[in-house]
């Protein structure tokens, strides 16, 4: 299926059908919703803004505590820029197979496009991963100008790591020499030039994101607040993911 790219901004791949399928409702999630991450939207703001310029930009991955926004940023960043020619193809990790084959159909179109790679970890003997390599920097045919990835993940170098793997690592003439192990998670992370890390939110962060969902509330905030504190208390996390949910939540209440 072909896409109409000057009116599709993102489209995602479609295993079943085997096709691009247009994106028709984006989420809306903007820059400016996004509290708490003001370095990472600063990292990521500034690499796209290169990579439309046509300046240097590196691949970029995002990792770090789930639910702190890592993927609402890259969707933000498509709502911002897309006036500008940036697009987006979302693709699965079960689906990396295909990814060669769709950066073959658009690396000499006008747009500026971001794969869009979202929560991806790969485990032991999973060699899924290859086509990415490739696609990243491994391959005998140059990387196209006119495209970038963009992963999140839980994991900071995407696969698994074990304390034996580490201590198979040994000093050679005073020089560190990884385990084959290791080198071959680090082979892969090392391919996204730009890595940015997200935390968890202190509970002066979470409220402030609770807040922004709640700007024109009347009622008493401390009661408000503490509502909000025990609704992370007891699903065990403070993030933007937390926020939205409470505030979900306490709408249908109220």
């Amino acid at each position: 299926m072909e896409i109409a790219w000057k009116d599709t901004y993102a489209a995602v791949w479609r295993p079943y059908r085997k096709h691009l399928h247009p994106v028709q409702a984006l989420d809306p999630v903007t820059l400016d919703s996004l509290i708490g991450i003001e370095r990472q939207k600063q990292q990521l703001t500034d690499n796209t803004r290169r990579f439309l310029e046509r300046q240097p930009a590196n691949n970029a991955l995002l990792w770090g505590a789930r639910g702190t926004g890592k993927s609402s940023l890259v969707k933000a960043l498509l709502n911002h820029y897309h006036p500008r020619g940036l697009r987006m193809i979302e693709i699965y990790k079960d689906n990396l197979y295909i990814l060669p084959e769709i950066v073959d159909e658009i690396r000499d179109l006008s747009y500026r496009f971001i794969i869009f790679l979202d929560d991806f970890t790969f485990e032991e003997q999973d060699n899924s991963y290859i086509p990415l390599k490739s696609v990243l920097e491994g391959s005998i045919e140059q990387p196209p100008e006119n495209v970038l990835i963009y992963a999140t993940s839980n994991r900071r170098h995407l696969l698994p790591e074990y304390l034996q793997d580490n201590l198979d690592s040994r000093l050679v003439d005073g020089e560190l020499h990884y385990a084959d192990a290791v080198e071959e998670r680090i082979s892969l992370s090392d391919r996204f030039g730009l890595w940015i890390s997200f935390h968890q939110t202190n509970l002066q962060q979470y409220l402030r994101i609770v807040d922004s969902y709640f700007p024109d509330y009347q009622g008493n905030r401390e009661e408000l607040h503490e509502a909000a504190r025990l609704f992370a208390m007891a699903r065990g996390s403070r993030n933007g993911r937390t926020a939205k949910q409470f505030y979900n939540s306490y709408v249908q209440q109220s």
